[in-house]
């Protein structure tokens, strides 16, 4: 219901949507598991890129992408960004985002997806130029030529 709500701020707008995302708020300081087919580490330019069905799992949070640039901080050995590049898949809960591109911030716990974004709750559906995710409030937001689909539920 909160959803259907936030969809009617969207289409009156058409510009900028509010959302919830994630059946639950994600922990951003929760460790980061990534795997890759191939992974480069630079340790002193503080980069690993993963490439090759790369899968990032935070708590209930999994990202797929063909390619994912990790920066982290050399002294602490911390990640500070995520940048996932190519067929970006983000999914938590019942909802999905789909982008060409992601960047993670994990101080903010803040995912900004660009290019091609694309968000699925069930049968809604939220288009846009870019999306701002808010992990720790499990809340988005879309801008930019927002489309929308909403679904009502059918009584059977």
């Amino acid at each position: 219901m909160v959803f259907a709500a936030c969809l009617s701020v969207g289409m009156a707008s058409a510009q900028t949507a509010g959302i919830a995302f994630g059946s639950t708020e994600t922990d951003s300081t929760l460790p980061v598991e990534v795997t890759s087919k191939t992974l480069d580490v630079d340790q002193t330019g503080g980069t690993a890129l993963f490439t090759g069905d790369v899968v990032v799992i935070q708590g209930p949070m999994k990202l797929n992408a063909d390619k994912v640039l990790a920066t982290y901080d050399t002294a602490a050995s911390e990640i500070r960004e995520i940048e996932a590049t190519g067929n970006v898949i983000m999914v938590n809960g019942p909802d999905k985002a789909e982008a060409d591109h992601a960047l993670y911030t994990l101080a903010s716990g803040v995912v900004v997806l660009t290019d091609n974004v694309f968000l699925t709750r069930t049968a809604n559906v939220i288009t846009g130029d870019f999306a701002t995710i808010y992990l720790d409030s499990g809340t988005a937001e879309v801008e930019g030529n927002v489309k929308t689909l909403f679904i009502p539920a059918q009584d059977e």
